[in-house]
């Protein structure tokens, strides 16, 4: 039996690609922070080990001693990323890195922008994500250094998660706010763009990669673009608010959510096209974020009651 080390596996991301190895077989281990994590996520078919990241010799250990590493904890944390590379030099494994989409989202207001970028695109980060592209590139040239090293970087996630974490971060924090204004919200105008991805699409590519990926590739993730003000009115028919939408001021979320959040986030574009994704043979077939929110993952949890 294959054995795959998952951190993050108490997440969003990391605990349903984690279920989908259990499912294709693998002994699937996973880094958790604590005991009550450990419970929640054993109850998945994983092994628990308790640990963070700046452990970093539990991480080589772990890593050294799996078939595939899955590093889905946090995109930010080099130290981390740095031991599980250590742990895989030279053995030829897989290891498969999770970034994030707003590496090319500019400081945003909440207006539109033009500009889509490809997988191969040339960009220079704003200096808040700078240090998340170099762990990117640390990532792809460890395939210099006998690692079959991946970098996938989803867009928007949406879904119900089918580890212990069910929701994402974006929408339903879009959600909540909605709920305590009566419509539908985005920040300023509303007219800025990301690009979405579904959680399940999501998983079927990090399976794709660990079967089919070269050493050193780069996957955007994404199926399909909407606006953050279609959101908001997809958002305000599922809470039964009819078409009513609104504006939240960029300062007020800013300190509400703070500065990633906000002006990083939910009110930046983030606009990209999985070219290498989808000339692996990925073939995403899940409903797209506005239905899934109108009628999707989220009425259980936040319809009208």
């Amino acid at each position: 039996m294959k054995r795959a080390f998952v951190t993050g596996v108490s997440g969003y991301i990391g605990g349903s690609v984690a279920r989908r190895l259990v499912q294709d077989g693998y002994e699937v281990t996973g880094l958790v922070r604590d005991p009550a994590s450990a419970v929640r996520v054993e109850a998945t078919g994983v092994r628990p080990v308790i640990g963070g990241l700046d452990d970093t010799d539990l991480l080589v250990r772990l890593a050294d001693a799996a078939d595939l590493v899955i590093s889905t904890a946090d995109a930010d944390h080099r130290p981390a990323v740095e031991a599980l590379v250590a742990g895989m030099r030279g053995s030829g494994k897989t290891l498969v890195h999770t970034s994030g989409s707003s590496i090319v989202a500019e400081v945003g207001t909440g207006e539109r922008s033009e500009q889509v970028f490809t997988d191969d695109s040339p960009f220079t980060p704003v200096p808040a994500k700078a240090a998340r592209v170099a762990i990117d590139r640390f990532v792809r040239d460890a395939a210099h250094q006998g690692v079959c090293s991946v970098v996938v970087c989803p867009t928007m996630i949406y879904g119900r998660g089918t580890g212990s974490k069910r929701d994402s971060i974006q929408v339903p924090m879009l959600i909540r706010e909605s709920q305590q204004r009566g419509a539908g919200v985005y920040i300023g105008e509303g007219r800025n763009i990301w690009s979405n991805v579904h959680i399940d699409d999501l998983v079927d590519l990090y399976t794709l990669v660990i079967d089919k990926a070269e050493p050193g590739s780069f996957f955007f993730a994404e199926n399909g673009e909407t606006s953050l003000r279609e959101v908001a009115l997809a958002i305000a028919h599922l809470l039964g608010f009819g078409d009513r939408t609104t504006s939240w001021p960029l300062a007020e979320a800013i300190a509400a959510l703070g500065e990633e959040a906000a002006a990083l986030g939910l009110a930046s574009n983030s606009r990209v096209r999985a070219t290498h994704a989808r000339a692996l043979g990925w073939r995403p077939s899940r409903p797209g974020l506005v239905e899934d929110i109108e009628r999707g993952s989220y009425r259980q949890d936040f319809g009208p009651g």
